[in-house]
Order: structure tokens, then sequence, then C-alpha cells
């Protein structure tokens, strides 16, 4: 009976995400061949309509900020929901941003003629409907639903639970800038609810669905692995390393560091693990730590960086691996390149990691043999960031090893199909 009641419960849910599903998919059909012109259109008419609403909007927000703290959420976290005149004006620009992009679809990829006279293309053609799953931060909402519309797919989004109000209002704004422009606002959905049960729907629509992506912690990545058949562009935790070689410019390296930590510890490209050539340690790490320390930010040292400085709390095991998403860094003194490489690729997770290093051979060294999406020489791994790419907004950062990896923007969000043109060819 108990079995029972539950599924009772789920029906008006499981209809509700069904009705979700098959909008969706009428809206990704329409918007597919929708032209370039009149998604561009649409997306600065939203941009417009987010600006317009900013009074609406804030006030949503703090609706969600209240929800964060009350749940007991870190600083950062509690940071990463909340929305501010200048968040929602760059919320407005990056839709600009990606309606100024060029349109990927019907792009000609490749393109070759056959001895038989045969003409055969391939053409990037949309993804189809693509389900975004993703915690706190609003603006993921307006860059999910921009870079979809511009990719000519429809959008599932189900945003985090610290973000419910934003997202709500921040959507309202877009699928009236989509009808209003001609185009199914249907292209661009919220789950309305903060059900967690929602998800696990989401994740058996394979009939509705051609795509998950999860943007989140690790639980949320293996929870979509484990429980769905619909392929995923997986956005991993953001493990991220900055290692300074023995011949990185102290000066350089103190502001890289500094940058790459502290500039917002909630985003994914902030660095976590800060790894020091035992050649350079001396010189270079107590000005580091001295900046950092002085910014708020608590280290975490293994034994050779407490000996440096006293005020280093003594490193774990679990400090490598642990994405802090706070002003907390693990510190790390290393032999040599080859352990710096080493740590990176057996402790990161494989999303964004740099070199601060004046030696090329070293700098190639570390960018050849690091196996992540987004490797850098001399510069923050905060710019791990579709924006910063040129992609004007990102809808995460894949960690896999098949494509689309690192930032996911409107490109990356297509697929391709072969165009075959012939004259009366038949096969013998």
């Amino acid at each position: 009976m108990k079995a029972e009641s539950m599924a009772a419960q789920e029906a008006p849910l499981k209809a509700a995400m069904e009705a979700i599903g098959l909008a969706a998919r009428r809206a990704a059909a329409l918007l597919a061949v929708a032209p370039a012109k009149k998604k561009s259109a649409a997306l600065r008419m939203a941009a417009d309509k987010i600006r317009a609403a900013s009074n609406a909007i804030l006030e949503a927000n703090a609706a969600d900020v209240a929800f964060a703290v009350e749940a007991g959420n870190s600083l950062a976290m509690v940071d990463r929901s909340r929305l501010d005149i200048k968040r929602i004006e760059a919320i407005a620009k990056g839709l600009e941003d990606v309606a100024a992009l060029p349109d990927p679809v019907g792009s000609i990829l490749q393109g070759w003629n056959r001895p038989n006279g045969l003409m055969i293309s391939r053409v990037a053609v949309p993804i189809g409907v693509i389900g975004i799953i993703y915690e706190a931060r609003p603006n993921v909402t307006a860059d999910a639903g921009a870079l979809c519309v511009k990719s000519g797919n429809a959008a599932i989004l189900r945003g985090g639970q610290e973000s419910f109000h934003s997202s709500q209002a921040i959507v309202a704004a877009i699928r009236a800038a989509l009808a209003a422009s001609g185009l199914p606002e249907d292209a661009v959905q919220l789950v309305p609810t903060r059900d967690r049960a929602a998800v696990g729907h989401m994740l058996a629509m394979h009939r509705h669905i051609d795509t998950i992506v999860p943007r989140g912690g690790k639980s949320l990545i293996e929870r979509v692995m484990k429980e769905t058949h619909i392929p995923v562009i997986a956005h991993l935790e953001g493990l991220c390393h900055t290692y300074i070689h023995e011949s990185a410019d102290i000066d350089m390296a103190r502001k890289i560091t500094m940058n790459a930590k502290m500039r917002r510890v909630s985003v994914c490209g902030a660095t976590e693990t800060l790894l020091v050539d035992r050649a350079a340690a001396p010189t270079h790490l107590p000005a580091i730590l001295d900046d950092l320390i002085a910014a708020g930010c608590e280290i975490r040292g293994d034994a050779d960086v407490q000996k440096i400085d006293r005020r280093a709390l003594a490193a774990t095991d679990a400090d490598w691996t642990t994405e802090y998403l706070d002003a907390i860094l693990a510190v790390k003194i290393v032999d040599g390149l080859d352990a710096a490489i080493d740590h990176v690729n057996a402790y990161g997770s494989h999303h964004t990691d740099a070199i601060v290093a004046g030696d090329p051979a070293a700098a190639e060294a570390f960018l050849s043999r690091v196996d992540s999406a987004i490797v850098l020489h001399n510069a923050s791994t905060q710019f791990a960031d579709g924006a910063e790419f040129g992609f004007g907004a990102e809808i995460g950062i894949s960690t896999g090893r098949l494509p689309p990896r690192g930032p996911v923007g409107a490109e990356q969000l297509t697929t391709y199909k072969y165009v075959v043109r012939g004259a009366g060819q038949t096969r013998p």
C-alpha cells in the first residue's frame, strides 16, 4: 500500500514532466529550422526584458538567498546564488554576446566530391532537446537557455533549489522574448518544482531528451551517470591546480596565484591546490602565502610548507581531492616538473590546470602531458569560462575525454549529419 501511495503521489509530477518533454520536442523541431536573424533578435530582446525586469528578479533572488541561508549553506555558496544589479547586467550582456556569435547551425564542416559525381557535405545541426541539471548560480539559467536557442536546441532546465525563484523570473523574460519574436516559447522551459523527484523523471525521459548536461557537485554527476541511459555531457567538479615552476617570475606567480584562488572562490575554475617547485619554495612561497593569508585564505600545507610558514594548517590526504569552493587552499611542495604533472593527473578532475613558468620547454611539457580539458601557461585558472573563450557564455565545462571537451558553447551544442547531392546516380 505504501508503494501504491507513493506512486499515486508521483503521478502528477510524472505527467507534468511528460508534458514538458512533449512541448520541448515540438519546439525543437521548429527552432531547428528558425532563421539565424530571428534567433539573435529573440536573444537581444530577452536581454532587454531581463534589464526591464531587474527589480522583479532581485525580489525573487532575495527569496532564494534567504532559502540558501536558512539551509545552512556556506557564505561562498550563498554568494553563488546572490544577484545584484551588476550581475543582472552581466546576464543581459551575456545574452547579447551569444546573439552576436555566428550561427553554428547549417555550417558546412567538410565537403568533398566522389569520383561518381556525388557531392557529400558534413553539416552542423542541432542536437535536439537538451536537459540541463544544475545547482545554485541563477546566471546558468540564462546562459543555458541562450546557448540552446542559438544552437537551435530546446532546453529543459532544472535549476538548483537555491536559485528557484530567480530562475523562474529569468526564464519568464526569455520565454516572453521568444514568443514576441515568433519563436516557440517552449524552446526554454524550467522544471516548475523544487522536488528532487523531478530529476529522476528527467533522467528517464529518453524519448524526449537527447542529451543531459549535469552541472554541479560530485554526487549529482554520479547520480546522473548511474541512473540515465541518455548521453551525458558531464561537468565534473573543478579540482584545479596552479603549479609554480622554479623558473617562474615571482611577481607573476604572486599575481596569478592570488587571482586563481581569491578572485571568486565559489566558481569551478578557482584553484584548489597550489603546487610549488622545491627549488622555488624558499624564494616564492613566503610572499605568495602572505598575500593569500592577508586576503583571508586558509592554508592547508604539507610538512614542507608548514616549515616555511607556521600559519599553515596540516594538510590531510583528503585535501588533495577536495573542491573547497571556499577561501581554503591546499599547498604542496613538489620535486620538479615530473612530480607536479604526476600529482595533477592523479588528483585532479581533468578540468583546468595551470603552470607559471619562464622556461618554455617546461611549459610545453606541462601543457602536453597534463590530461585536462583546459591547460594554461602563465595565466589564472579562472579564465576557465566560456565567455572568456569568446563563446559568449557556457553551459558548463565538459571534463570527459570525448567531445565536446572544455567550455561548452553554442557550437559545441551541435552534432552533424551528412548531406549527399547527386544527379541520378545508382550504385552498381
